[in-house]
């Protein structure tokens, strides 16, 4: 005759079972796995003082998102899905659309190549080398954009690439209202 607490450890994987499998079904339904709720919505992008990417010696602080809205993209050379839509970006600076880049946790050297070989579509070009500025952003990883406001605020966090459906249906839409906003 089998004991009962035999039963235990298969009940509770079912019960995980299920857990898990009631998460999947409520993502499927129209949850965006690529908007990641950020703390910092709504605040001034943190205080930071980082160097300019290829002139070593030149520092940059907040102040630098101020004055007209823009895209803070979070960029990587070892990120292939950085890779993948950089001539997206480089499309959109092309069309005015001004974007500061944040080289994160990367190596200078090739991050100079990079945009040397694949064009350059930064206003501004950060260095975070130890990724201190993407952990006060709350940066999981590359690529991800910021929706900044002309006063430096932060108004949307994109996880995931820049491309031209998600630009036309979501980001371009808050970006030309920041732009409005800023007119006011």
């Amino acid at each position: 005759m089998m004991k009962k607490s035999l039963f235990i450890p298969l009940i509770v994987f079912l019960g995980l079972v299920a857990i898990f499998a009631t998460q999947l079904v409520k993502n499927s339904e129209g949850d965006d796995p690529t908007k990641l709720e950020s703390v910092l919505v709504g605040k001034t992008v943190p205080e930071f003082h980082l160097e300019d990417l290829a002139e070593p010696g030149k520092v940059y602080d907040q102040a630098i998102f101020k004055g007209e809205p823009l895209l803070l993209n979070v960029w990587a050379t070892w990120c292939p899905t950085c890779y993948a839509e950089h001539q997206y970006l480089n499309q959109l600076a092309g069309q005015g659309v001004k974007i500061i880049g944040l080289n994160y946790k990367d190596q200078r050297d090739k991050a100079v190549g990079w945009l040397n070989d694949l064009g350059n579509p930064y206003l501004i070009s950060l260095f975070d080398g130890n990724g201190m500025l993407g952990l006060d952003l709350g940066v999981y990883g590359a690529p991800e954009t910021f929706l900044i406001d002309a006063n430096g605020v932060i108004r949307y966090r994109h996880v995931g690439d820049v491309n031209p459906r998600n630009w036309s249906e979501k980001l371009k839409p808050m970006y030309d209202q920041l732009i409005e906003e800023a007119k006011q």
